[in-house]
């Protein structure tokens, strides 16, 4: 068996050697098209394919040639993501940090930081690649192959065929199902460890595992593709996934996460943020979303879903089941942060992907006033009743320079992320839209004004993000309009009122808010060069 695997691991190498060499002169530049990463993200990529990073220095067409000989690549050029094998903590991309205390938690406080690096960072992807095991096992370089991590929460296959003619027949909507395939629905062509596959069906639920989907898998008798069997056959890399919610920020950014997150569970070829893929969402309604945009960053092709191959036998080639939304223990809806720790990398790298990709910069400052942004909420609840003087009021001070704005469907979201990008202090109510301090710079402050008795969900979020987190601290000086009752329970609910504060409250917390900002190192670093003046393209 060992040669064998060994024989496909050589069939792989050589078709990425291929890849590398075979290109014409004219398509010198676009055969680079392909890596599209923020230079920041450049050295880690090029350290895991020295190979490619080898001839981009070497070649006068490689746009990149020009960054690796930089003197900031240079002192970085040994950098890792941090899940790589051999990578120590001082080469990580971005170190998270435990400034609160470890005691009543963990028993040491090098205990607290490998926890929060093993929940909530890189090491989660590491751990994803070290549980991995295959399920379904090739004996031959074109068979079938699939392999998963713990629980079944990632897997990946080759060659793999999944039978949706029965879909032809449903009519109801087919969201959060467990029963969209049936037995041998879907299987491949390889030596199956069935004992294996079933002993990971522990989370069987539609969004923590891809076990309701993999618990019917089989060993097909012949390779499916070349025996005919297929209506469809995917040639491009496909990501199929299970999503949370599309109108909701907060919860479709973990559909998003964890997409990213897997990127790097898969990082085994050059090609692994490659954008020509396809992307099948397990369900049948068409994919629509104020988000939508945000699927640029992984796919330039469209977006299927299952009504896309109702009645079809299809093969993918080369497909990815991506971590889930809603994992126990999971990114980052069900994330447990230990206490006192913040700042992760994953969230600070998927941050700047996704700005890079969606083109969204930092623009010129005509001054060095603070910007604040102050998001107004257009719906029923959690509206703030006096928001006019609580703006009025920090907009008479001259060193803010402050906007109002509303994140609707008449605001582009690229447009809301440059809104957000281009913010030092953010202000909101509580609600899906401050799921936009993922893309704050690293030196603002998000000011929840009031978390309506949710005091968790945001300031956790900020604390993965890395960004400084602020809410009303004088519970006397907030005004609900009413008890607030759930619109389906009757019982009092904080989310469903309405809220006045006291101005001169907010005025100080503000201050507060603009006090961390300016004292950031970033921040003064960043006024103190021409970045502002020149347009910084990338937050290094």
């Amino acid at each position: 068996m060992k040669r064998v695997r060994g024989a496909v691991l050589a069939f792989s190498v050589t078709i990425v050697l291929l890849l590398l060499i075979h290109c014409t002169p004219q398509a010198a530049c676009d055969r680079y098209e392909y890596i599209n990463l923020p230079k920041a993200h450049l050295p880690m990529y090029f350290k895991r394919f020295p190979a490619l990073g080898k001839q981009c220095a070497e070649d006068e067409k490689c746009p990149y040639r020009s960054v690796i000989a930089s003197k900031s690549y240079q002192t970085r050029k040994d950098a890792c993501w941090g899940y790589e094998e051999g990578c120590t903590e001082s080469k990580r991309y971005v170190n998270h940090s435990c400034p609160g205390s470890h005691i009543g938690y963990v028993k040491s406080k090098q205990a607290q930081l490998d926890t929060f690096f093993s929940q909530a960072d890189f090491g989660f992807v590491r751990d994803q690649i070290r549980e991995t095991r295959i399920m379904c096992e090739p004996q031959f370089p074109h068979d079938s192959s699939l392999e998963c991590s713990k629980y079944l929460r990632f897997c990946r296959g080759r060659n793999l065929m999944i039978n949706f003619t029965d879909l032809a027949h449903r009519t109801e909507p087919l969201r959060y199902k467990m029963d969209v395939l049936g037995p041998g629905q879907i299987g491949g062509h390889c030596r199956l460890h069935g004992e294996r596959l079933r002993d990971e069906l522990q989370h069987i639920s539609p969004l923590q595992s891809w076990g309701p989907e993999l618990r019917f898998f089989q060993r097909l008798e012949c390779p499916p593709i070349e025996d005919g069997q297929c209506d469809v056959v995917i040639e491009k890399p496909a990501f199929i996934m299970k999503i949370d919610a599309t109108i909701n920020m907060y919860h479709h950014f973990c559909d998003f996460l964890n997409l990213y997150a897997s990127l790097h569970v898969n990082l085994s070829h050059p090609r692994s943020f490659d954008t020509d893929t396809h992307v099948l969402i397990w369900e049948s309604f068409t994919y629509l979303s104020p988000f939508a945009d945000t699927f640029r960053v992984f796919t330039k092709n469209p977006i299927a879903d299952l009504k896309t191959y109702a009645g079809k036998v299809v093969c993918f080639k080369n497909v990815v089941l991506p971590l889930l939304p809603r994992m126990i223990f999971g990114l980052y809806y069900n994330t447990p942060i230990i206490y006192g720790c913040e700042n992760s990398g994953l969230f600070h790298a998927f941050s700047e992907h996704v700005l890079h990709r969606l083109k969204v910069r930092m623009t010129t400052r005509p001054d060095d006033r603070l910007r604040i942004t102050f998001l107004s909420r257009q719906t029923r609840y959690r509206r703030v009743l006096n928001e006019d003087e609580l703006v009025r009021r920090i907009a008479s001070n001259p060193n803010y320079a402050v906007q109002r704005v509303s994140y609707g469907h008449e605001l582009s979201f690229v447009e809301q992320l440059r809104i957000t990008r281009n913010s030092d202090v953010f202000v909101g109510m509580h609600g899906a839209g401050l799921t936009h301090l993922l893309f704050l710079p690293k030196w603002a402050t998000l000011f929840e004004l009031y978390h309506c008795e949710d005091p968790n969900c945001y300031r956790d979020l900020a604390r993965l993000r890395g960004v400084n987190y602020l809410t009303w601290e004088r519970d006397h000086l907030v005004y609900p309009e009413g008890e607030g009752k759930h619109p389906e329970r009757d019982e009092r609910h904080a989310k469903f009122t309405n809220y006045a504060f006291d101005v001169d409250e907010f005025e100080r917390l503000v201050g507060k808010a603009a006090e961390y900002v300016r004292n950031h190192k970033e921040f003064q670093k960043y006024l103190n060069t021409n970045a502002n003046r020149l347009g910084k393209k990338d937050e290094l």
